[in-house]
C-alpha cells in the first residue's frame, strides 16, 4: 500500500451511498446502526477514503453513545479540527488531513484519564484493517502500537 494518502476520483468512485454521504457531504450515520460501534477487535481504523492510518483499537473504548470513540488519533496531525456551527451549536468537526474526509467530531466529555476527549467517528468514513493483517496490508510499522497482543498474535502464526 502507498504512504501517498490522497483523495482521488477513484477512491470516490469505490465508496459506497452511504460512506459517499459521511465522507463527502457532512452527514451522520445512525447510532448503533453501523459497522464499527462495537468492534472490539485489535486493529486500525484507516480513512475510507485515502487510507490514511487514523485510529487505533487500543484507544477505543464504549462511549454508549453508538459511535465509534476514540480518545485520541494514532497521530495528532493525522486529524484536522474545524468549528463546526451547524445545528444551531458550536461543535468541533473532525476531517482527514490527507483526503479532507468528513470524519465526525471530537467532544471534551471523554475518559479523564485519557485526556478527556471522545473523537465520535462515523464508521462509514473508515476501514478496519484487522492486526493480523497490517503487514499484508502495508501498516506493519503500527504493530508496535498493540503491545503484547501483536507479539503474542506473532508467536501464533
Amino acid at each position: 500500500m502507498s504512504q501517498d494518502y490522497r483523495k482521488t476520483p477513484e477512491a470516490i468512485d469505490r465508496l459506497t451511498p452511504l460512506q459517499r454521504k459521511v465522507t463527502q457531504d457532512d452527514a451522520t450515520e445512525p447510532a448503533f446502526r453501523n459497522e464499527y460501534w462495537n468492534n472490539k477487535e485489535p486493529g486500525l481504523y484507516v480513512d475510507v477514503v485515502s487510507g490514511q492510518p487514523l485510529f487505533a483499537s487500543v484507544d477505543k473504548y464504549d462511549s454508549r453513545s453508538g459511535w465509534p470513540s476514540f480518545t485520541k488519533p494514532i497521530e495528532g496531525d493525522a486529524v484536522v479540527e474545524k468549528v463546526d456551527r451547524s445545528l444551531f451549536m458550536k461543535r468541533v468537526e473532525v476531517r482527514s488531513a490527507a483526503a479532507d474526509s468528513h470524519l465526525g467530531h471530537v467532544f471534551d466529555d471523554g475518559p479523564a484519564d485519557a485526556g478527556g476527549l471522545r473523537y465520535c467517528i462515523n464508521s462509514a468514513a473508515l476501514r478496519f484493517v484487522p492486526l493480523a493483517e497490517l503487514e499484508e496490508q502495508g501498516y506493519g510499522q503500527y504493530r508496535a502500537l498493540f503491545g503484547d497482543a501483536a507479539q503474542s498474535q506473532k508467536e501464533d502464526a
